[in-house]
């Protein structure tokens, strides 16, 4: 029993160790949050404030609009979770249970186009948002103006569905027994009723999987709103953590101090649903 509880202690002080690891990072930036310019600039590195300037998450979130920043973020993270939940989850299961003439092909252009970093095809969207006919002062060829540039559809649109969702949605679905196509033919019901009768309201762990790591995605892009919008009405939370870079230094007292205020929804969030995440993560593990 003594050698047990022995191999316990070091597997609990392994992972408190880790624990720590993980954590100090954040602990470092709250820290850093609370010191003064002055203590900043000492050049002397400590890991606790000499004074705790709790002010300077007020001044923070003074120095920009906050609030429109944190509006366009809520608005554009909603609409593309949402709807990249429900394209992602139809286009899965439209290749893990529908026969159809070149489905194969299809799914593996899919799996090619998530070897292709964003870098690669921020050029051609760029273009094609900015063709959008009708759109921006466009006329019907999509010429003579910006087209869906600097609007929610720039920051909406490219993120209603990807290659990694369909992918993710694809083997799930492809555990589900072929009964429930069965049952769902003798009850009458279409293809597209099968999918929100039967199989969208047991996709519990996959909902789970993609809504959390869709919304770490979309709330924390800063490449793709830098791009594709221009004016301050359009602009997301990360796009306003650059008010503290200035011209011959950064504020990282106050540029901390945002991070960690843009950063609670995530903490909200994970906190909250992290028990389905687990599931999700473990149904997984399981079906594979």
């Amino acid at each position: 029993m003594t050698l047990k509880y022995t191999k316990q202690a070091l597997v609990y002080a392994a992972l408190i160790v880790i624990a720590f690891v993980m954590i100090l990072p954040l602990l470092i930036a709250l820290f850093t949050s609370l010191k003064s310019d002055a203590e900043l600039n000492a050049g002397v590195v400590t890991l606790l404030p000499q004074q705790w300037n709790v002010s300077n998450y007020y001044t923070a979130m003074t120095m920009v609009n906050w609030p429109l920043y944190f509006k366009n973020s809520l608005i554009v993270t909603l609409i593309a979770v949402f709807g990249s939940i429900f394209f992602n989850s139809l286009a899965g299961y439209t290749f893990a249970r529908l026969a159809f003439k070149g489905r194969d092909v299809i799914f593996v252009c899919l799996l090619i186009g998530m070897m292709v970093p964003a870098q690669v095809t921020v050029i051609p969207q760029f273009l094609i948002l900015k063709a959008m006919p009708l759109f921006g002062g466009n006329d019907w060829f999509g010429n003579g103006g910006t087209g869906w540039l600097d609007t929610y559809y720039a920051l909406i649109v490219p993120e209603l569905s990807g290659s990694f969702g369909i992918f993710l949605a694809r083997q799930f679905y492809l555990s589900f027994p072929k009964a429930l196509d069965d049952a769902a033919n003798i009850d009458g019901a279409g293809m597209f009723k099968t999918f929100v009768r039967i199989y969208l309201p047991l996709s519990g762990p996959l909902i789970a999987s993609m809504g959390i790591l869709k919304t770490v995605s979309v709330w924390n892009d800063f490449f793709h709103p830098l791009i594709y919008t221009n004016s301050e009405t359009m602009r997301t939370v990360q796009l306003g953590l650059q008010a503290f870079n200035g011209e011959a230094q950064i504020k990282f007292n106050l540029l901390m101090a945002a991070t960690l205020v843009v950063s609670l929804p995530l903490m909200a969030m994970f906190f909250l649903f992290q028990k389905y995440f687990v599931q999700s993560l473990i149904s997984s593990s399981v079906k594979g």
